[in-house]
């Protein structure tokens, strides 16, 4: 990681940029071709809201690891717990690295996460950065 000069306004359009990516993701169909499109895009939008936290905080991160962990660090009550974003960057990691097909099952997991976690978590992120 990198020390950088705090940016709110960066941050503010990475987390406005996450917002709409997740809104189209979830209009996508799920079917077989679509699916591991959607994990990745659903996986990216946390990544991204994690990341406008260490933007905001003025560090830069080399890799996805930083900004997750970010996000698994804040305190907020949620449906479902924050640390399964975790395996969504793992599934990630093993259909952008290793060809592994996602089923519909991880696909339905996926979107139940991004529908339950993203909200919440972009509520609080933005409260913080504002």
């Amino acid at each position: 990681m990198r020390i950088k000069r705090p940016d709110r306004k960066n941050a503010l359009s990475i987390v406005e940029a996450a917002e709409r990516e997740m809104k189209f993701t979830l209009t996508l169909n799920v079917d077989e071709e679509s699916s591991s499109t959607i994990v990745r895009n659903i996986y990216e939008c946390f990544r991204m809201i994690g990341d406008a936290l260490l933007v905001n905080e003025g560090i830069e991160s080399s890799d996805h690891l930083a900004p997750i962990n970010e996000l698994l660090k804040l305190k907020i009550n949620t449906a479902r717990p924050l640390n399964l974003i975790d395996n969504l960057r793992r599934l990630r990691h093993n259909i952008n690295y290793y060809d592994y097909n996602t089923n519909l099952i991880e696909v339905k997991d996926a979107l139940s996460l991004a529908k339950v976690l993203f909200i919440p978590l972009l509520k609080e992120i933005k409260k913080r950065i504002e």
